[in-house]
């Protein structure tokens, strides 16, 4: 029988930031994080090597919405 790993569960301020995917136009390489809406910057939050990352990510910060992806 197989456990599923408890998430953590984080928040993040939805009034200023938004969950982005930022990739790699060279090697294909994609990190989740989040977006400074007032400023662009990027905070990195972990690296996407496969969709269940991508779900992972999704559930700790309670992400419903679509992913913008960014290059």
């Amino acid at each position: 029988m197989f456990f599923k790993k408890k998430i953590e569960k984080k928040t993040y301020d939805k009034s200023s930031k938004k969950p982005v995917i930022k990739a790699s136009i060279c090697n294909g390489e994609q990190v989740a994080g989040f977006k400074d809406n007032n400023t662009g910057a990027f905070e990195e939050v972990m690296l996407i090597k496969n969709a269940d990352d991508l779900a992972v990510f999704k559930e700790t910060y309670d992400i419903t919405e679509e992913i913008e992806k960014i290059y």
